[in-house]
């Protein structure tokens, strides 16, 4: 029975500083990278084939907490970030191969990315509640459709993911396969309401602590079987 395990990044340091983060590429504090670890070892007894993040560092270097502070989750394998790009100076890097019985590859990708924030990125939370009103923050923050200035709502994000989450999440499931996705709070969201079929309404009370697994067993046609939260 294939599994599927979800975890939002550990705290960043513009999360201790209680800021609008979305695509900023900001690392782990001291704490995050320590609930990293706590979930390595919570999910010692699970085994991971393939992992997914998006591109920002905080949730890749979740990802290889997670994956190598307790090394019975890869099953032996060393994890290998896969990566690609256009750009003529990358130098080739994409064009190794691998070996699939050595490695266990971890694909970044911007689909997987936290919501853009656009004009709130990098502002302080309590500020722009003083600024703009706690209600019309809480409605850019919690509501399903009510986009930021210059950013995505959720359903934004819903619909760049959802073709990402059937076409790429699913076949790996479909294919038997235990699968790690580390990324972000409404990027995580958006997965979530298509894998347990929930309702807009439904979706925007979901709250996902930092680097707290949930793990997924499901059918190989992604019915869920199991669903558990390996809380703090």
């Amino acid at each position: 029975m294939p599994t599927l395990i979800l975890m939002r990044h550990g705290q960043s340091l513009w999360n201790l500083e209680n800021k609008f983060t979305g695509w900023v590429d900001v690392p782990l504090s001291e704490r995050g990278r320590a609930e990293a670890t706590i979930a390595s070892c919570k999910l010692r007894d699970y085994r991971v084939n393939v992992c997914f993040t998006s591109m920002l560092m905080r949730a890749m270097e979740t990802a290889v907490i997670t994956l190598t502070e307790c090394d019975e989750i890869c099953d032996g394998k060393i994890p290998i970030l896969k990566h690609a790009s256009d750009d003529p100076d990358w130098k080739g890097w994409d064009q190794y191969d691998g070996d699939a019985s050595q490695e266990l590859p971890i694909f970044p990708t911007p689909i997987m990315d936290e919501r853009y924030y656009g004009d709130l990125q990098g502002m302080n939370k309590t500020e722009m509640a003083e600024k703009y009103g706690a209600e019309q923050v809480q409605l850019w923050r919690r509501s399903y459709s009510e986009r930021p200035p210059g950013g995505e709502s959720l359903e934004d994000t819903v619909k760049r993911i959802e073709p990402f989450f059937r076409d790429r999440l699913m076949k790996h499931v479909q294919q038997g396969d235990n699968v790690l996705v580390v990324a972000h709070g409404n990027s995580l969201r958006s997965v979530i309401k298509q894998l347990e079929n929930l309702t807009p309404e439904e979706i925007v009370k979901v709250e996902l602590e930092t680097a707290v697994p949930i793990v997924y067993e499901l059918d190989n046609d992604g019915t869920i079987k199991d669903k558990q939260v390996l809380s703090k």
